[in-house]
């Protein structure tokens, strides 16, 4: 896909409307600072978009960014060791909940993990949920240049192991410095908004 336009169209906070949407909707979910609005920076061919930040949890909305007017990028917000209180983290959550539930376009969830490290209690439970959610992930392992070249299989295994993830699940394993992965991700959304 060529990109021709991008625009941060809306912004849902904790009591904000979930937009009814008119194109399909592509979701990306992460843990505070694994590399999701670099991801998507990477996607849409620019730098600053998506605000990247080494502040954990710098993410406290969802993110609606029409691309082409065709589909939507719908950054969810960060989970995890973000520093705020248990209160924000519980209305988060359930603000990513709402979202996952109450979605009529939403076509696929990418959920983000750092490839150098085990996924956490966090990763394992994001995981359950949008599977409970009635959707089966695509796992994209982030920070891929940070690891060497023949560490990769085993980190996705363990990654795999870890979130005990379903037969024939993807995972694709991806750098935003690099760009390696991105091709595969385009094919993905590609096919699946096609559908």
């Amino acid at each position: 896909m060529i990109i021709k336009s991008v625009e941060l169209e809306k912004v849902c906070g904790v009591t904000s409307v979930i937009p009814d949407n008119d194109k399909p909707e592509i979701a990306f979910a992460g843990k505070s600072n694994v590399g999701k609005s670099s991801l998507i920076n990477a996607l849409m061919n620019r730098k600053s978009l998506a605000r990247t930040s080494s502040q954990p949890g710098k993410t406290q909305t969802i993110n609606f960014y029409n691309i082409n007017d065709e589909l939507y990028y719908v950054d969810l917000p960060g989970y995890g060791y973000a520093s705020v209180s248990k209160e924000v983290k519980a209305k988060w959550g359930k603000l990513i909940e709402r979202y996952l539930r109450n979605s009529k376009q939403l076509q696929c969830v990418f959920l983000l993990v750092d490839i150098r490290h085990a996924p956490s209690t966090n990763d394992v439970e994001m995981y359950e949920w949008i599977l409970a959610n009635g959707f089966y992930p695509i796992i994209i392992a982030t920070k891929l240049d940070k690891i060497k070249r023949s560490q990769v299989q085993k980190n996705v295994k363990i990654i795999k192991e870890k979130l005990n993830v379903e037969p024939g699940t993807i995972i694709i394993p991806f750098s935003a410095q690099t760009k390696q992965g991105r091709d595969e991700i385009w094919d993905i959304i590609d096919q699946i908004t096609k559908e």
